[in-house]
């Protein structure tokens, strides 16, 4: 993978709800919702969780660590190919994400990824992206 992909703003824009995700993203620190009525962490942060229903959902740091579930090589882009994946994270929700910092060759179901952030165009707040663990 010779360039790296720019990466728009996210969309929505920040909102009064993603507010502390973006926050932490931009300090380097992944943050994903937990509920505290079932138990259960989820991906994307939301309000409600989306598993019971319940608003009794908290911030919770993560350490942004998973593994590849599946994945797909984007073969026609400008900057060349690259991986779009499902990572689960040890914490159980599932993210997509594009991978880093490894070839398409390289991309294998259950490898060791952590997240990364990544700067988006702009003004825009850093997007995560996952990346081999070596």
């Amino acid at each position: 993978m010779s360039e790296v992909m720019t990466r728009p703003i996210p969309a929505p824009a920040v909102t009064v709800e993603s507010k502390p995700f973006w926050d932490a993203a931009a300090e380097g620190r992944f943050l994903i919702k937990r509920c505290t009525a079932c138990g259960k962490a989820h991906w994307y942060p939301r309000t409600i969780c989306p598993l019971c229903g319940s608003d009794a959902t908290v911030w919770e740091e993560s350490p942004g660590e998973g593994e590849i579930y599946s994945f797909s090589i984007m073969r026609r882009a400008p900057t060349g190919p690259y991986a779009l994946a499902y990572v689960t994270l040890d914490e159980g929700p599932a993210v997509l994400t594009n991978i880093v910092d490894a070839t398409p060759d390289e991309v294998r179901i259950g490898m060791r990824v952590k997240v990364r952030f990544q700067e988006t165009e702009g003004e825009g707040p850093p997007a995560p992206v996952f990346a081999p663990v070596r």
